[in-house]
């Protein structure tokens, strides 16, 4: 299984951005999917979960800013980022839990990360 995060750039504070990460490998089914990020020095940290029916859950630090969103058909989550602020600064990473046919028990991969950087 692979996880490709695309999306990632340089943009000024205020601006938005669109992560994608999509799941390739034989998927049959994703569970929750998520996205992390950690900034230079720092622990990674949770940024925003999605459940497999759609329910959204956020840090507090990106509430009313950022959407996660999921397409099932094309195993890909994505997270919109609006009103971004030089704090939001990080590597992010995307997260899934899912089965595969070889596989077919939950497990929880990552994606190789994806730099966001907001100028001020």
């Amino acid at each position: 299984v692979q996880l490709q995060a695309s999306g990632g750039g340089l943009v000024q504070a205020g601006g938005s951005l669109r992560l994608a990460c999509a799941a390739s490998g034989n998927v049959t089914s994703i569970n929750r999917m998520g996205w992390y990020r950690q900034a230079p020095g720092a622990q990674r940290e949770w940024v925003a979960g999605i459940t497999n029916p759609g329910t959204t859950h956020y840090a507090d630090s990106v509430k009313g800013r950022f959407t996660i969103s999921r397409d099932n058909a094309k195993n890909t989550v994505y997270l919109q980022m609006n009103d971004l602020k030089p704090e939001d600064t990080a590597v992010y990473y995307c997260n899934m839990q899912l089965l595969t046919i070889l596989v077919p028990v939950p497990t929880t991969y990552w994606g190789q990360g994806t730099q966001v950087t907001v100028s001020s």
